[in-house]
């Protein structure tokens, strides 16, 4: 019997597929134009319609990308290695049950990668097991680093250069909302999903005007509203961009003369050598030199203080953190990059505020008896990064009225004898149901982790109440129980956990 080779629509041309196991992909589907040539650095537009029916089969090009070699990290490699690069490269991958114009709940997929690295098209990011389960997944190709968030609206005139991946991401879920009916999906129950740098995208988004009515809900896995760069921080990055790239100020044609990867190779440099230099103050737990900017236009304010403002009332969320964010970055780096990299300083979140750091570090290190210092540096850091903004979104959230929900991934990996606890990633095999990853999950991660966070994700897009499974009951979060579901072989709620922690950065940024 000769299979029907699916197909479907879109406002630029029709498109198609191919069926794996009950599910049909479609991959590399443009929701955009190139960026390349005169488009680097500005806004998207609507791609350019063809004519008769474009193969979708197979994962298109990816942003232009430093790829680190291989084995420098025990994370599970989230690049999409071997893949073209090319400024030519938003697209969506869209996993679901059928083209059929059922109207199926919709999750948009955010990846994470510190906004330098990273794609929606890496194996991990297989949206098949939410497809095997109802929801029609969409992962988002973005752009990234210098490509993307490189503030140039003074220094080139060039307004929104700064917010170029986020612009990404909103004309995305423009393309979702237009064209999702089409793939089986509801433009009605679209609920944005991020990890890390993707989770910051999605908060950021509650406080993007062009990005309301577009979904109605997020979950946000380590990564919150905080993670904004203000224009005189991004500034400063751009110039030491530009100074990297022999790039002078306000040369346009010098800096569309530079070679794509010449930028990504300069981005990253900037990233890991620079950071502590170029971002202060208040800035010093945002980590990362690339990140969406508040330039007044794409974003009107610090993403925080819109959702305290109400710019996010009705749209639910999930907000969550891994208990040991922060140890990733030190243990499980191999020598001889390890000791290249300076350890966390605990003082450098409160250098401008009235907080003593000593009073910090003594509260962590009484809840962590025989803790070392780098232990205890590590904890600080991950909740400097993670876990405290966390805290104050859904608090944030919370104050309004919404319903949101928090949860802690604190099953510990077993690999580099336990080092690394519940770190920075660890969710994301699990979330995706996928664990077949034993150098970072180990040789027996429990399934009912997986069962757990992918089956609560699945609840919430579908319902907008992650309650279910075999989890117990677990109530919103509010600022009287701080409810949070602890995600482990067995999971349960807690309240206010280490509270002592949590209290001891109040009043800071």
């Amino acid at each position: 019997m000769h299979e029907v080779t699916p197909s479907a629509s879109t406002t630029a041309g029709r498109v198609t597929g191919a069926s794996h196991r009950d599910v049909v992909r479609f991959l590399g589907v443009p929701y955009a134009g190139s960026t390349a040539g005169p488009r680097r650095l500005r806004p998207p537009v609507p791609p350019d319609p063809w004519n008769g029916e474009r193969d979708c089969t197979r994962h298109g090009a990816i942003c232009p990308q430093v790829i680190l070699p291989e084995g420098l990290s025990v994370f599970p490699d989230l690049s999409g290695r071997g893949r073209p690069q090319s400024e030519d490269c938003l697209a969506v991958d869209v996993y679901t049950p059928a083209a059929d114009g059922a109207l199926r709940p919709t999750v948009v997929w955010l990846h994470g990668g510190a906004f330098v690295s990273g794609s929606a098209g890496c194996p991990l990011y297989d949206g098949s097991s939410f497809a095997r389960d109802g929801v029609v997944f969409v992962g988002v190709n973005y752009r990234l680093h210098g490509l993307g968030y490189l503030y140039l609206d003074e220094l080139f005139g060039l307004p929104g250069a700064g917010n170029c991946g986020l612009a990404d991401q909103v004309a995305a879920l423009i393309w979702v909302h237009d064209n999702i009916a089409a793939f089986g999906g509801d433009p009605d129950q679209v609920t944005v999903v991020g990890e890390s740098a993707g989770a910051m995208s999605a908060a950021t988004l509650l406080a993007v005007p062009a990005a309301r009515g577009l979904f109605r809900r997020i979950v946000a896995l380590s990564g919150a509203a905080h993670h904004n760069l203000l224009p005189e921080s991004a500034e400063r990055v751009a110039r030491r961009v530009l100074e990297r790239a022999a790039v002078p100020i306000g040369d346009h044609d010098a800096l569309a003369a530079v070679p794509a990867a010449t930028i990504a190779a300069v981005a990253q440099q900037v990233a890991f050598m620079d950071a502590e230099e170029l971002l202060v103050g208040e800035h010093a737990g945002v980590r990362t030199v690339f990140a969406p900017v508040v330039d007044g236009g794409l974003v009107p304010r610090r993403a925080i203080d819109a959702v305290v403002a109400g710019s996010s009332d009705g749209v639910d969320a999930v907000i969550a953190t891994c208990a040991d964010e922060y140890r990733v970055f030190i243990w499980g780096l191999p020598e001889p990059l390890r000791s290249m990299v300076p350890p966390p300083d605990p003082t450098a979140y409160f250098r401008t505020t009235e907080r003593d750091p000593a009073t910090v570090v003594a509260a962590y290190q009484s809840n962590r008896p025989g803790a070392g210092q780098l232990d205890v540096a590590a904890a600080i850091a991950g909740d400097a990064v993670f876990g405290i903004p966390a805290v104050r979104l859904l608090e944030a959230k919370a104050g309004r009225g919404d319903r949101v929900w928090a949860h802690e991934m604190a099953w510990p990996t077993p690999v580099l004898d336990g080092s690394l606890g519940a770190c920075h990633g660890l969710d994301l095999p699990f979330l995706f149901d996928d664990l077949g990853h034993p150098g970072f999950v180990g040789p027996e991660p429990p399934q009912a982790v997986a069962d757990d966070l992918h089956g609560l994700c699945v609840r919430f897009a579908s319902g907008g109440d992650p309650n279910g499974g075999r989890l117990p009951p677990w109530r919103v979060y509010d600022s009287a129980s701080r409810s949070v579901m602890r995600l482990h072989e067995t999971s349960g709620v807690v309240h206010d956990p280490r509270a002592a922690e949590r209290i001891v950065w109040e009043g800071t940024w």
